[in-house]
This record gives structure tokens, C-alpha cells and sequence, in this order.
């Protein structure tokens, strides 16, 4: 399929493709005065949501989006849309299929979420209207995605069949499909599960092939048409023999490196995107040499690491330790022992914090170390089965979802008081719109 290089509408344009005469009524009556309407202790209008959590009484046009946020209620197939300002669900959303491994990407304008569920589902939320604006099942079994730096591409990584789909953000019209071909042992074809996909600069997306032991950087600005309206098909690089089983990746805070966790490795595979050229390179290596290997009970998420006061953090596979290496030369500086195995390591905004959840059987505690000192400054158990943190944009809060104990506990990052609990139906994932100004994520 062309792809047409017009930008999306801006959110005015949908608002008149949209119009009808009792919200026009409505919002002129609130523009006059003559609706009383609450106001929020930030001084922002507050927007009315009914009880039964369904569609958000006044006009959508009148919610701000800096302050929202989603959390996946997976076992609902549902998002509960949340005001992180005044720690209260304001309505939720339906329908959206499996969210067993859901994650969330944010168009640049805050007003849409991307939701890439497990079924492969790719769902379009309008966040100001609290409806689905668009949804395509674009494949049998899906782990994540990512937006293009324009925000103009959605990819999709897919397990089955084993590819990377791209999509237009403004309609989910495909625009092309990249299969992950590779060559078994045998000389046999197949096709690679897709892993770690993320976002780079210039257009680009960068994922890891399960079963072919390779990283590839798909080049998406080549879908931008020509005159004649033909599209050519993206550009690919690909790095192999990078080690065995790559499980997941992460891209640094600026888009430089691209690291690859390695299952049947005692190291981590890094990328430069600056130096291409230089190609995939070990880091950490031997950092699991002459240990006794736990069972894994969780793979960690390397989305989850973190870069704090000069230092990249890593949760170990199979182990209960933090991993602390030096940027200079990205060698293991330091371990540090941990209540269980880590699945997310992550850094208040300031990086003074390291905020670190963990794996079955001890999923019920998470503990904050001190990026200046390395020691473990506080112990908290926000409840049963945490599976997901995420900060405040200055990171003065945190949120933890605690899918066992269905609630969201919101803690004060410098007190470590709990300031407020949502209920929320078995929450997972919880996502924050400033996320959309951030690469990666």
C-alpha cells in the first residue's frame, strides 16, 4: 500500500469531522459561565466522568492531556484512564483484546494512545474522548511496539508470523511488512520471533530476532512517497551472530546504543547507532562466570534498566542482584544484592533513585537504592504481585501497580508516604503521557 505523506489531522481538524450541535451547546454554555463546572486544585477544569466508568459526560474537547495516564487492566482487556494530578480514575476504556503483555506509545500531541496487546491487537485510544478511534488484529501473537520519531510510523513487533509491520499512525493503514526471514542450521527458511523493539533518531527502529541471533535497524524514512505517489520499501541493516537468544533490548536515553539481552550468554550485545560501522560489541562480559544459576522465574525487562549518576543499572538474570557498570568503559563495576530476582530497575527522573520490583515469589516488596551510595535506602510492599512502576515526569511520585491486590499505589518519592490507592481491576502496565517526548519509550 502508498503511503501518503500528509501529515494527521491535528486534534481541531478531528474535533469538526466530529461535531454535533448538543456538545457545540454544551461547550458554548461552559465557554459563557452559564455551567458551573469543578475545578481541579491545579486550577485546570476538571472533566465530569460518569459512575459506571463509561463515556466521560462533558465535551471531549475540554480535557488537558499533560497530566493523564493509562493502566492496563489485563485481565479486562481494558485501560483505566487516569489523572495522575488528582490520583483518580477518570473513566475506562473497552474492548481491546488480550493486554496479558500490553504496552502503551503516546502520539506526540498526548491526545492518542497505541495499545500493542498480546493477541496482536493494535488499538487507537483517544484519550480526550475516552473511545477507540481505531483497531486492527495485525497478527497472531504480538510483543510490543514503537513510534517513529515524526510520529508519523507505528511498528509493530510480532511473534507470529515472526516480523516487524508498520502502520500509519493516523489511520493503522499498512504500510509495509518486514518479515524476519533467516537461515536455520539445516539451510532450511523460517521465520524469527521479533524481540526489543524501540525507537531511534531519524526514523528508524531497531529489534532483535529470537531464534536468529541478530539485531536489525529498519531505516522507515524510505516510506516517504515520490512525486509519482510509489513508496519504497524500508531499508534494512542487519548485525548477526550478536549471541545466543537475544529476550529483550533497550535504547539509551538519547538514542545512542541499542543493548540486547542474551539468554545463553554471560554478556550483553551492544549496538553504537552513532558508529554502526563498528557493529555489535560484548559488554559485561563474564559478569555470570563461576556463579550457581538461579531458576528464572521471570525474564527481566531491559526496558526497565537505567542510567543513574554516570552508571548503567541492570537487573541480573536469574539472580538477586542489581547490576552497576561504568559508562566509560562499560565494564561491571559493582553488584548489589537484592530481596529476589529484579525484573524492572528504574530511576526517578533525577536519578538520585533506583526503583526496583521483582520476580514470583517475591513480587510483593520493592526496594529503592541510593544512586550515590549503591545501598538499599528503603523496603516498601505496596501489595501482592507488583508488576509495573512508573514516575511523575519530575519525579516527585511514584505509581506501582499491584495486580493481586487489584489497586495502584501512589508513593511520595522523597517521604516514601503512600498518598493515595486507585482500585483497578488486576493492573499491569502503567503509562504516563509525557512518555511521548521521550525516546523509547
Amino acid at each position: 500500500m502508498r503511503h501518503r505523506p500528509a501529515l494527521p489531522h491535528p486534534p481541531a481538524a478531528k474535533g469538526l469531522r466530529r461535531f454535533h450541535a448538543p456538545g457545540f451547546v454544551l461547550g458554548l454554555a461552559l465557554a459563557c459561565g452559564l455551567i458551573a463546572w469543578g475545578q481541579s486544585p491545579h486550577g485546570s477544569a476538571a472533566v465530569a466522568h460518569s459512575t459506571d466508568a463509561g463515556t466521560p459526560e462533558a465535551s471531549c474537547a475540554n480535557l488537558a492531556t499533560g497530566g493523564l495516564g493509562v493502566v492496563v487492566e489485563r485481565a479486562d482487556g481494558r485501560l483505566a484512564l487516569v489523572d495522575r494530578r488528582q490520583h483518580r480514575v477518570i473513566t475506562r476504556v473497552e474492548g481491546l483484546g488480550d493486554l496479558s503483555h500490553a504496552s502503551v506509545k503516546f502520539s506526540s500531541d498526548e491526545r492518542f494512545a497505541y495499545v500493542f496487546g498480546r493477541d496482536g491487537g493494535l488499538t487507537k485510544v483517544d484519550l480526550v474522548c475516552a473511545t477507540i478511534d481505531a483497531r486492527v488484529l495485525q497478527s497472531g501473537n504480538s510483543i510490543g511496539g514503537a513510534i517513529s520519531q515524526d510520529g508519523r510510523i507505528i511498528a509493530v513487533a510480532n511473534y507470529e508470523p515472526g516480523g516487524v509491520k508498520l502502520f500509519d499512525a493516523d489511520s493503522l493503514e499498512l504500510l509495509a511488512e518486514v518479515p524476519a526471514r533467516y537461515t536455520r542450521d539445516d539451510g532450511s527458511q523460517a521465520l524469527s520471533k521479533v524481540v526489543g523493539l524501540v525507537d531511534a533518531p531519524g526514523n528508524r527502529f531497531v529489534y532483535s530476532l529470537w531464534d536468529a541471533d541478530e539485531i536489525q535497524v529498519l531505516d522507515a524514512s524510505t516510506l516517504i512517497a515520490d512525486e509519482q505517489g510509489a513508496s519504497k520499501l524500508p531499508a534494512i541493516t542487519r548485525f548477526s551472530d550478536i549471541g545466543e537468544k537475544p529476550y529483550d533490548a533497550l535504547i539509551d536515553p538519547i538514542g545512542r546504543f541499542y543493548v540486547a539481552g542474551l539468554f545463553g550468554e554471560d554478556h550483553l550485545a551492544r549496538l553504537d547507532l552513532w558508529h554502526p560501522e563498528k557493529g555489535v560489541e560484548p559488554v559485561l562480559s563474564g559478569y555470570r562466570q563461576g556463579d550457581d544459576k538461579l531458576p528464572v522465574y521471570k525474564m527481566p525487562h531491559l526496558e526497565g534498566w537505567t542510567i543513574a549518576n554516570d552508571h548503567a543499572w541492570w537487573p541480573a538474570v536469574g539472580r538477586h542482584e542489581v547490576l552497576m557498570a561504568n559508562l566509560d568503559d562499560w565494564r561491571l563495576g559493582r553488584r548489589i544484592a537484592m530481596h529476589g530476582q529484579p525484573v524492572f530497575v528504574m530511576s526517578r527522573p533525577d536519578q538520585r533513585q533506583l526503583w526496583v520490583n521483582f520476580a514470583h515469589p517475591d513480587n510483593d516488596v520493592v526496594q529503592v537504592i541510593d544512586s550515590e551510595s549503591g545501598e538499599i535506602i528503603r523496603t516498601l510492599t505496596p501489595g501482592q504481585a507488583v508488576l509495573h512502576m512508573e514516575f511523575s515526569p519530575r519525579g516527585e511520585e511514584v505509581w506501582i501497580s499491584a495486580r493481586d491486590s487489584d489497586q495502584v499505589v501512589v508513593y511520595d518519592t522523597a517521604t516514601f508516604e503512600r498518598l493515595a490507592t486507585l482500585e483497578a481491576e488486576s493492573p499491569s502496565g502503567i503509562f504516563f503521557t509525557d512518555r511521548a517526548h521521550r525516546i523509547g519509550l
